[in-house]
């Protein structure tokens, strides 16, 4: 299990290898917040990926190879969204929630609602 330096070399060969054997390969993320780690491990069995990281600028790469992994794990093509064309005097259509947002919310573990209840203050006598 030798970790891959280039980024591009991991990523083209985790999606390469999920192709070749989906129902065996296993997808692993790390993230140790001490020492500001990202370890992402991919395997079938037969061949092991590594990648670490502590530099933040690989954060948007992950998130699109997350993106990209789980579109082919759900077996569905990107829907491109048409892009309104501007009239005048009309009102633009509500954005509806991309699905980078979505999962970028699901693995940074955002609460969604809710959190840490607050102590009420004691009576004073």
């Amino acid at each position: 299990m030798v970790y891959i330096s280039s980024w591009q070399e991991f990523q083209e060969a985790a999606e390469g290898l999920y192709e070749k054997s989906p129902n065996k390969t296993r997808y692993c993320v790390k993230w140790r917040g001490a020492e500001g780690r990202l370890v992402l491990k991919i395997t079938d069995d037969t061949t092991c990926l590594k990648f670490k990281t502590f530099s933040s600028v690989f954060l948007n790469r992950f998130e699109a190879l997350n993106l990209s992994l789980m579109q082919k794990m759900q077996n569905r093509k990107p829907v491109q969204q048409p892009t309104p064309v501007a009239t005048a005097g009309a009102e633009p259509a509500p954005a509806t929630p991309d699905t980078a947002v979505l999962l970028a919310s699901a693995v940074s573990g955002a609460a969604s609602g809710g959190g840490v209840k607050k102590k009420k203050p004691k009576k004073k006598k």
